[in-house]
């Protein structure tokens, strides 16, 4: 087998140390030379592991992606070596042979053949703004958890505000919990601290607010709208923060929001997860692959076993989700179309998937052409095929009981 890389190290990664082998093919031998050290996960050590490499001429260095671990190492010799991180089902090793040091012999003798290919890891800027953006969405969700614990402790105490208010959280019903909190108990005086909308709702929050909420209810409410307004700060805190990193992508980030369904911050959860580089991705079904929206292939004489979608980057696929969803809710786009077109087929979460999908393929296309997004119209199905929804159209009235006669309508005379 033709040897790409003559002087190749595997690196095989765990919490305290890192396995490293060394593989050197010299011209003229038919079997290549390995030695494989135990180097430490701190930094001095990894120092000195880049050190030995130089010394030793490693033009590649391959790693497995094994949880966080890997990072201290890639980042040190990341600007010396060429670095392949790997996915570790791409490179199982055979069972029953599996150590430390065979792992990372093997990783080392891929890697010399040109047997395996490394997974994206963006340049510093995108890593940090990926940090934020992720770091905000756990703080959102938690919030959210919160809000959930302190609806279920009011139900605890017979209070039904969440069925009258959409949320308990909001100017009006933050009032009414601090009043619950202060030892108000009138459900007449804590239903009139109701603001402007809510105001047409006073009667029905007057029995929603009839319960028997004591001091300990009061203690964890407290509780957790502490909790609640820390992740508040802590969200505006990191949106600040997000608006200062993202200023180079700013740019891109005005022509991703023009796509149906994406929010400024689904703009920023993409550019930060794919990087805005589209020369990563050679065409655009990369792109989808790499988020998880493409169908699997499972294939074996002949038959196919299955086409489920195979794990992808789960924080990118969810910022599609929620743009997916937001489009199903429309009536005027093209992703709005196309949902309802294979819904009504193939059920809502295969008609999710594949606008998620489509959203991808727009925004590769928008990216690498540096324009923004072209609507195609809500009814772009029906202008492509017009002679089939017509024919549709006809045989629903006919089995309704309709005798139909159609007639071109004839444009109307100017003045």
């Amino acid at each position: 087998m033709e040897v790409v890389h003559s002087r190749c190290a595997g690196i095989d990664v765990s919490k305290r140390d890192a396995k490293v082998c060394v593989r050197v093919h010299v011209d003229g031998r038919r079997r290549a030379q390995s030695t494989v050290t135990t180097w430490g996960s701190v930094t001095n050590q990894v120092l000195a592991l880049r050190e030995h490499l130089i010394a030793k001429e490693v033009t590649l260095v391959v790693m497995e992606a094994t949880g966080d671990y890997w990072k201290p190492f890639y980042y040190v010799l990341e600007d010396d070596f060429e670095v392949m991180l790997v996915n570790p089902r791409h490179v199982k090793n055979l069972p029953g042979r599996k150590t430390d040091v065979s792992d990372a012999a093997w990783l080392a003798d891929l890697g010399a053949h040109g047997l395996v290919r490394g997974s994206l890891v963006p340049p510093a800027p995108i890593r940090q703004l990926r940090d934020l953006t992720r770091t905000r969405t756990v703080l959102t969700r938690q919030r959210s958890n919160e809000i959930q614990r302190l609806q279920k402790l009011l139900e605890d105490a017979g209070i039904k505000l969440s069925s009258v208010a959409t949320d308990i959280t909001g100017v009006s019903g933050r009032a009414m919990l601090e009043a619950l909190i202060s030892g108000q108990r009138d459900p007449g005086v804590l239903a009139d601290l109701a603001q402007k909308r809510m105001r047409g709702k006073i009667p029905a929050l007057t029995e929603a607010l009839t319960g028997r909420f004591t001091e300990h209810h009061a203690f964890l409410a407290r509780v957790h709208l502490n909790l609640i307004d820390s992740y508040v700060h802590a969200i505006a805190e990191l949106t600040d923060r997000i608006e200062e990193m993202i200023a180079p992508w700013r740019g891109i980030r005005d022509l991703l929001v023009s796509i149906p369904g994406v929010s400024t911050r689904g703009a920023e959860v993409i550019i930060a997860e794919t990087g805005a580089d589209m020369t990563r991705f050679p065409t655009a079904a990369h792109l989808a692959s790499r988020a998880g929206t493409c169908p699997g292939s499972n294939e074996s004489a002949g038959r196919v076993k299955s086409t489920h979608t195979r794990p992808g980057n789960p924080h990118l696929k969810a910022a599609l989700g929620i743009a997916a969803m937001v489009c199903a809710q429309r009536k005027d786009t093209f992703l709005s179309a196309k949902y309802r077109r294979i819904a009504s087929r193939q059920g809502r979460m295969k008609a999710l998937v594949a606008v998620e999908h489509a959203i991808l393929i727009a925004v590769w296309n928008m990216l690498t052409n540096g324009t923004f997004y072209q609507d195609l119209g809500g009814d772009y199905y029906t202008r492509l095929k017009p002679e089939k929804y017509k024919n549709r159209a006809i045989k629903q009235l006919r089995e309704m009981g309709y005798d139909v006669t159609l007639a071109p309508v004839k444009p109307s005379m100017a003045g």
